[in-house]
């Protein structure tokens, strides 16, 4: 497979090149400021409010990101929302609720810019009582299992937090604009040839209740929604294999 290896190597210093960081957000007030504080000051932090009735998107200007106001509901349309108004090379995504350290991005776009992989995901590792419930944790390793017999991918989680460039993700044409928007990115750059690799990072107990994987129920809703995900037909990457 081709990859985007030759997309853009020779970037050794992630913190200088142009990154946008795309944090999908409902009612994370309380989370904001520890999490806009650890994105690397040369960086755009872009946080997506997804109908926050808190002043979420208030608390985020003032502390100087980009805030772009989705009132269509669901993780994917706030997600992709950010993409579109991204423009940097390389595009990150990353929860907005403090269970997850921005700060730890920078290897992961070293890692795409190096051309060692195409899209990097963050394994979560629970660190502390209640960072992972266990329901949550069922539904993403039966998710990890359908990747695999759908992809061949051997993942172990299909954690929020992930890096790749900006213009290939376009390219993959993103449609899902609820809780399978993750999947689809990775089951669409599995299908386009790109090399998927994984990288653990520290999972703390959020700041709030999840909208998605809060409960039993929520979380095999959202395992019921992704199977159809799971079911689409291989979706040609534009020019061919890869994400170049």
């Amino acid at each position: 497979m081709s990859g985007s290896g030759g997309y853009g190597e020779g970037v050794t210093d992630p913190t200088t090149t142009t990154v946008d960081v795309v944090l999908p957000c409902l009612d994370e007030a309380r989370a904001l400021p520890w999490v806009l504080e650890r994105i690397p000051p040369t960086w755009r932090a872009i946080v997506v409010d997804n109908g926050s009735r808190d002043g979420s998107g208030a608390v985020a200007s003032a502390l100087g990101a980009t805030v772009v106001y989705q009132p269509e509901r669901g993780f994917g349309a706030a997600c992709h929302a950010g993409l579109l108004a991204a423009e940097a090379e390389f595009v990150c995504f990353c929860d907005c609720d403090a269970s997850l350290d921005p700060g730890l991005l920078p290897s992961f776009v070293q890692e795409v810019a190096d051309g060692r992989t195409d899209l990097v995901l963050g394994r979560r590792r629970p660190q502390g009582r209640g960072a992972w419930p266990v329901h949550a944790r069922a539904g993403n390793l039966a998710l990890s299992r359908m990747v695999r017999r759908r992809t061949g991918l051997r993942l172990h989680d299909l954690g929020p937090m992930r890096a790749c460039w900006r213009e290939p993700l376009l390219g993959l044409g993103l449609t899902d604009r609820r809780s399978g928007y993750p999947l689809q990115m990775v089951v669409r750059a599995a299908d386009a040839g790109w090399r998927v690799s994984e990288v653990d990072v520290p999972h703390r107990p959020r700041a709030g209740k999840s909208k998605v994987t809060g409960t039993w129920r929520g979380t095999w809703q959202a395992v019921h929604d992704m199977r159809s995900v799971l079911s689409e037909l291989p979706v040609p990457a534009p020019g061919g294999a890869g994400a170049r």
